[in-house]
């Protein structure tokens, strides 16, 4: 396993595969990997013949300086996960060489994908995303590129940004990993302290408990129930729950048989935002 670092070197290595015609799978990360990125990186690795993983925290993606600069940086100790995945590369750039002294952002138009969820709380987030994962998609011309679906609203906006700029890259979504006690994996999840990891199962029991009444309730009703458990939690504070479409990823405030519904979730645990949602069918 080879590490880069600067665009450089990973361009002439992506033009000898090029010219070999061989696949290439791409993993995205921010580093701070878990089991979950491992998941993704040995998927990648299995149903390609190079598998390439980025780690970039990029900071056109963080709404708030803070979350940028409490980011865990833990590069020794991701290149040792990644070790045993069969992982063929790893390229971890700096922000210099991403965007070359210049850090701004590209504007994307998601057809309205980026409105919803996290785009009302998180600033130009989508931007942020789109720009970095078009740059490392036009570096590395990867055959697959492997996401999870933890963030299921980034998930459906590379899939759109792929398709509305015609690149020939197949998005593969990839199960939400999960603690033994439900907590969706997470780089965030090592900042909570011992009380707040305690606590912050609560989220998916919630969830879990949301996709049972789906069936039988209506979606206000859900909604009622949802605020009315995290009022009475003390140690968190929801910033959102929706059920939506899962394709439009719009607001639903009703039930059709012929569509796709999923439930999304925000939640501080002091100053620390966990995401996660579910599948409703």
């Amino acid at each position: 396993m080879k590490v880069v670092t600067t665009i450089k070197e990973i361009s002439n290595i992506i033009t000898s595969l090029k010219s070999s015609q061989k696949t290439i799978g791409l993993t995205p990360t921010m580093g701070a990997l878990h089991e979950g990125h491992i998941s993704l990186i040995t998927k990648a690795s299995s149903e390609n013949d190079f598998s390439i993983v980025t780690i970039f925290i990029n900071p056109t993606q963080f709404d708030k300086k803070e979350d940028l600069d409490n980011y865990p940086s833990t590069l020794d100790a991701d290149i040792k996960l990644v070790e045993n995945t069969g992982c063929d590369l790893i390229f971890t750039p700096n922000a210099s060489e991403m965007y070359a002294n210049n850090i701004d952002v590209e504007s994307f138009s998601f057809d309205g994908l980026e409105n919803e969820m996290e785009g009302k709380h998180r600033a130009n987030h989508f931007d942020g995303v789109g720009t970095i994962v078009k740059k490392f998609f036009e570096i590395t011309q990867p055959t697959k590129a492997y996401f999870g679906e933890k963030d299921f609203q980034q998930l459906q906006i590379i899939k759109k940004m792929t398709v509305k700029n015609q690149l020939p890259i197949e998005i593969i979504g990839c199960p939400i990993f999960r603690e033994k006690d439900g907590l969706a994996m997470s780089s965030r999840n090592t900042r909570l302290s011992k009380k707040q990891r305690e606590s912050a199962p609560f989220i998916f029991k919630t969830l879990t408990k949301a996709s049972q009444l789906f069936q039988s309730d209506s979606i206000a009703t859900i909604n009622s129930w949802i605020q009315t458990e995290f009022d009475s939690n003390p140690d968190l504070d929801l910033e959102y729950f929706e059920i939506a479409n899962e394709q439009t990823l719009q607001t639903a405030s009703s039930k059709s048989e012929s569509t796709k519904y999923r439930a999304f979730i925000a939640v501080y645990a002091g100053k620390i935002r966990l995401i996660d949602n579910i599948s409703l069918q």
